[in-house]
């Protein structure tokens, strides 16, 4: 398995990245579609819009959220399959648009994805 980078969709996209995979359900703000040169926009993997709301970026709830996260994953099997046979061939940059560097869905993605 090659490397899992995690980046917010406004920093500045690099060769390194490899495969860049945005996973928010709803569109970032104030970036084009140009500028965020994406592999793909990934709206399965992203969290569903309730727990999106529920969560609310508030850290107090991260692990609760971390836990809800990963029970609606198991249900997104052939999209999570499908980015696993992309890590075999290449590195894959998961993109996330919130500010919270710490609190988001991206590092629990890539949690699920190491932990095959």
């Amino acid at each position: 398995m090659k490397k899992i980078l995690i980046k917010r969709v406004y920093d500045t996209p690099s060769k390194s990245d490899g495969y860049r995979v945005l996973i928010d359900r709803i569109w970032p703000r104030g970036v084009s579609k140009k500028e965020a040169k994406l592999d793909a926009w990934n709206k399965e993997l992203a969290p569903s819009t309730q727990l999106r709301k529920w969560f609310d970026h508030d850290p107090n709830k991260f692990d609760a959220f971390t836990v809800k996260y990963k029970t609606e994953l198991e249900d997104r099997t052939d999209a999570l399959k499908q980015l696993r046979q992309t890590l075999k061939k290449q590195t894959v940059t998961l993109l996330y648009g919130t500010k919270d560097n710490e609190h988001n869905q991206a590092l629990v993605l890539k949690k699920v994805l190491e932990d095959v």
